[in-house]
């Protein structure tokens, strides 16, 4: 068997403006790069700490490294056995995917048996703000053409944030999402209020771990679960909780578990999103590919971005790719 040899290193990537959410505010993003070269070819990902999860870029390079070590065989189906879900997972088994694509000399398209990439109508985020400056963000991204918005909101002045997005915005679809911010609220009454601003999504609106809450509930508008749900073993909790399932390769620890938990998501009725955290197209580029099935995509992290790398992913009038 070919001997793999692996390279793990953070890099901090600036953001062009403040992403804010109800967590907390970020001026940058440290993301790892991982390698993983044959001799002959290198395959290359990225990926982010999920920090909600108590990751780190030292951390995810200190797991990559330990399994670089192992004994084991380093394959992607290996991964899945011997690594946790998470960005170090992530960023071996993207940059195996890439390995074998160039050793193959195929498109991870096709390695992966998706469809061929189109470009994809993207939501693009309005960062936490007053509902002011929501509104004149969310005005200027319609006039370039974005039809999909997601609203970050922290469970205070949610509806006057959503009212201004609206006035500014008429005609694109919303997704708001709460960041598990509503713990504490009624949540049928919240909706209730946010329903004439024809919102299409809400976004993981209770803490992971407090699903219960969403027990019994008749919401005219879909739930989509984010933090609640990581990998495919998460399904069960969501089931009869939430209508969309979003899948994030860094919280899955990567594309293969990602096809995984979209085929299994599929099967027990949920609608499918694909999002995305901070980053740039090096990591997106394998979300984009499973996008391409999916119905809702978020997937504007290298937008935020000061500068994306050299070979980024092309936006325009928000259509990614």
């Amino acid at each position: 068997m070919t001997v793999l040899t692996v390279t793990a290193h953070a890099e901090i990537l600036k953001l062009a403006n403040h992403f804010t959410i109800a967590r907390g505010d970020k001026s940058e993003v440290e993301v790892v790069v991982c390698a993983v070269s044959d001799g002959t070819h290198t395959g290359r990902a990225e990926a982010t700490p999920v920090y909600y999860e108590g990751e780190t870029a030292e951390l995810c390079i200190d797991a990559i490294n330990m399994r670089a070590k192992s004994r084991v065989p380093l394959t992607r189906e290996s991964l899945l056995e011997t690594m946790m879900e998470g960005a170090a997972r992530n960023a071996l088994d993207c940059a195996l995917w890439d390995l074998e694509c160039r050793q193959a000399g195929k498109q991870l398209w096709e390695m992966a048996k998706l469809p061929a990439p189109k470009p994809l109508v993207t939501a693009l985020t309005i960062s936490l703000d007053t509902p002011a400056a929501m509104g004149k963000t969310a005005g200027a991204a319609a006039a370039h053409g974005f039809k999909l918005l997601k609203l970050k909101l922290n469970g205070e002045d949610d509806l006057a944030r959503v009212k201004a997005v609206r006035a500014a915005a008429p005609d694109v679809q919303l997704i708001i999402d709460l960041n598990e911010a509503w713990d504490e609220l009624d949540i049928e009454e919240e909706v209730a209020r946010l329903a004439p601003c024809n919102i299409a999504l809400i976004e993981q609106p209770i803490a992971a771990g407090n699903e219960d809450l969403l027990d019994g509930l008749r919401l005219p508008i879909p739930l989509a679960a984010d933090e609640s749900c990581l990998t495919h073993e998460d399904l069960g909790r969501c089931e009869g909780r939430f209508q969309v399932i979003n899948i994030k390769l860094d919280k899955a620890g990567g594309l293969t578990e990602a096809l995984l938990l979209a085929e299994k998501a599929r099967m027990r009725g949920f609608d499918i999103m694909v999002g995305c955290m901070l980053g740039s197209s090096l990591g997106i580029r394998p979300a984009f590919a499973l996008a391409q099935n999916a119905k809702w995509v978020d997937l504007d992290a290298p937008l935020w971005l000061k500068a994306d790398r050299v070979d980024g992913l092309p936006c325009a009038d928000g259509m990614l790719g």
